[in-house]
């Protein structure tokens, strides 16, 4: 029996945002670790992102980053990403178009850091930026950073550095695997049509 998402966009639409919106707090989600990719002329990257928030409302994913990584230049000279989701017991992949806005020591910043619990903030306390070469291998933080030997008060000092990457999305491509036959459709946000693909 095939689910109800088989052929249906309305249901399409509310298995895809309840599985992102479950990535948001469920760690085990494999939603929750999507692909993002990034591209500026010939310089194209991709790397894993946690998902830290899903909002249908406004059509809207983010993620959070260090305001010196290599990804926050490309993205100041190309907005336009991708993220791709793949749920193996699922069978789902979803390919979503977005733009990209840099949000750093603004309202939008300053909400998620709030939220951002004490462990992680040692991530933006390093001195030098994600991806600098080193002669060593290292973790980029002191000893008592590793150690987690540092105030709540001593984090703030990261919130410099501390950047959310606010996803807008563009389009939703969905794809489900069935040995019956698969199914694949795009949502597009931008001019409000939904079709189907031959998969």
């Amino acid at each position: 029996m095939q689910p109800a998402y088989y052929e249906s966009f309305e249901e399409i639409q509310k298995k895809l945002w309840s599985m992102l919106d479950d990535a948001v707090t469920n760690r085990s989600s494999p939603f929750r670790i999507p692909v993002f990719i990034c591209a500026n002329q010939n310089n194209i990257d991709g790397r894993i992102v946690v998902l830290r928030k899903s909002d249908k409302e406004n059509n809207v994913l983010q993620f959070h980053t260090d305001l010196r990584s290599p990804k926050v230049d490309i993205l100041k000279k190309n907005k336009n990403a991708s993220l791709v989701f793949y749920d193996k017991e699922e069978k789902i992949q979803l390919r979503v178009k977005v733009t990209c806005e840099i949000n750093n020591k603004n309202f939008v910043a300053e909400e998620a850091w709030k939220k951002t619990q004490h462990i992680s903030r040692r991530c933006y306390l390093t001195d030098d930026a994600p991806g600098t070469t080193s002669d060593n291998p290292t973790s980029g933080m002191i000893s008592k950073l590793e150690d987690f030997d540092y105030t709540i008060e001593q984090s703030e000092k990261g919130y410099e550095n501390f950047t959310v990457i606010k996803c807008n999305i563009k389009s939703i491509e969905w794809l489900y695997l069935a040995a019956k036959g698969h199914r694949r459709a795009i949502f597009n946000f931008e001019n409000k049509k939904n079709s189907w693909l031959v998969p």
